[in-house]
């Protein structure tokens, strides 16, 4: 570059001011001067810094480092001074992409799937414009064993990441038929929940409907795991400190509390006894179902209208307890078709029919054969 040019570039500096910049920077080495030509190159120094400097004046995505390291071990291949460093780096790098690439495939969102497509294209393209290198790199024979490694994790994990295009177009075809139509609008299930990730505040989407505001808090998976990690090693017992099992000690007396059955049970046992309790030779009087169920509520008297069905009855006479003690009372239960009504305040019909002493109904049956 002439001086000139120099001059004209760097217009906005005072003369003196780039004269002193033009002169360190030849005492450093980083610029020469050529008295024959009459101009300014860079020297070696200069262009390595310059080198290494340079991918820090662009903007910085996630994929650059991929494409650096790409263009590192595909221009070293091409000059025949592969580096093994350089190849393992970027066969760290497609690991990492694989991974990243596999989990979101198997998540099964949509909106992760749409956020990793990008990445997943450049890194595939990448890849591609890079294959002619990357397989003259694997194919080519070295002295170095480790050099030879290395070259054939790269293509192995090549060969993974290109493979995973036909998964990732699989899952993004999934996605798109689970996606849902509102109606006859147009708008999809994703375009709601892309408003709904856009929007500032979602808890002011409840408006008034609620008296007081709910402003949702989303933790994230990591976040309750460095909780729980806490948590459990803060409640964690210490196993230096044993102290073995407390002292034996007296238990307090105490009463066991068994399971009774409704006191209704035990009423209508008390009643029917009652009622068979006559004198010798004689037999009770028949009774009508209305004056063995009605009385209290009428969850009491269902609940005595379902037990009736168990006098008598041979297998029900077996149990202990109060149920068998009920089931053996000497009366029998007979009803009828016909619906009666009841003067009751809780009850206003019930089933017809009447309970009859055992030994009589015996009698009657005997009487009929």
């Amino acid at each position: 570059m002439q001086r000139d040019d120099l001059t004209q570039l760097f217009h906005g500096l005072k003369p003196d001011a780039l004269e002193l910049v033009l002169k360190r920077l030849r005492e450093l080495g980083l610029l020469v001067w050529e008295a024959t030509t009459q101009d300014y190159h860079l020297s070696s120094l200069a262009q390595q810094v310059h080198a290494l400097l340079g991918p820090l004046t662009r903007a910085a995505s996630e994929d650059d480092e991929m494409a650096i390291l790409l263009a590192q071990v595909a221009g070293a291949q091409a000059l025949g001074l592969s580096d093994a460093s350089q190849i393992k780096q970027l066969h760290a790098q497609l690991a990492r992409l694989y991974d990243e690439f596999a989990d979101a495939i198997a998540s099964g969102s949509e909106a992760r799937l749409r956020e990793t497509q990008p990445r997943f294209e450049r890194a595939l393209k990448l890849v591609e414009r890079a294959g002619e290198a990357l397989t003259a790199l694997i194919r080519s024979e070295y002295d170095d064993p480790r050099l030879e490694r290395e070259a054939r994790a790269l293509g192995h994990s090549q060969a993974r990441l290109l493979s995973m295009a036909s998964q990732f177009t699989r899952a993004l075809q999934q996605a798109d038929r689970q996606r849902v139509t509102l109606g006859s609008t147009g708008i999809t299930s994703s375009d709601v929940r892309l408003w709904l990730q856009s929007h500032p505040a979602l808890h002011e989407l409840l408006g008034d409907a609620l008296s007081i505001g709910v402003r949702p808090v989303f933790v994230s998976g990591h976040d309750l795991l460095d909780v729980a990690e806490g948590e459990f090693e803060r409640e964690r017992p210490d196993g230096r400190s044993d102290t073995g099992l407390p002292p034996p000690a007296q238990a307090e007396p105490g009463e066991i509390e068994a399971l009774r059955m409704p006191p209704e049970l035990d009423t209508l046992i008390t009643q029917l006894s009652e009622w068979s309790a006559v004198q010798l030779g004689e037999q009770p009087a028949p009774r009508q179902i209305s004056e063995v169920v009605i009385g209290g509520r009428f969850a009491q008297a269902a609940y005595r209208m379902q037990l009736l069905p168990l006098l008598g009855d041979v297998q029900a006479r077996t149990l202990q307890g109060q149920t068998g003690d009920f089931a053996r009372l000497p009366w029998r239960a007979a009803l009828s078709y016909e619906v009666e009504k009841i003067d009751d305040a809780n009850i206003a019909a019930m089933s017809a029919g009447q309970i009859e002493p055992e030994h009589s109904q015996s009698q009657d049956e005997r009487t009929s054969r």
